[in-house]
């Protein structure tokens, strides 16, 4: 039975890293937390489009933020990669072992080669 509410952070998770720009900002903050200035600058972006997708982010739950003053820190949180990573390795396995019953199969039905004479 599936949890809905494990398979929406799932969807969320999933959406926010197709993109390869909030890919590279999670990649960044693999190296410590930043404020959103410092994501402007290393990425080229208006404050406006980091904004964006550090919210993107945020909502998927791959962020926090904090404010301290005027400034955003914003730190990774790494929970939902290992819960996007355990269901992914999940399916590989039930898939893995799909194509391997297939594989036998094919192999069970498979007409001998004539043997040569």
């Amino acid at each position: 039975m599936y949890n809905h509410i494990v398979v929406d952070m799932l969807s969320q998770a999933f959406a926010a890293l197709a993109d390869p720009t909030r890919r590279a900002i999670l990649a960044r903050l693999s190296d410590g937390p930043c404020h959103v200035r410092d994501l402007v600058e290393a990425f080229d972006m208006t404050q406006q489009a980091v904004s964006k997708h550090v919210g993107v982010l945020r909502r998927a739950g791959l962020v926090t933020q904090e404010k301290q003053g005027r400034l955003h820190l914003c730190k990774l949180r790494p929970e939902p990669l290992d819960e996007a990573t355990a269901w992914i390795e999940e399916h590989r396995a039930l898939w893995t072992e799909q194509f391997d019953n297939l594989d036998r199969f094919l192999a069970s039905r498979r007409e001998p080669e004539p043997m040569e004479e």
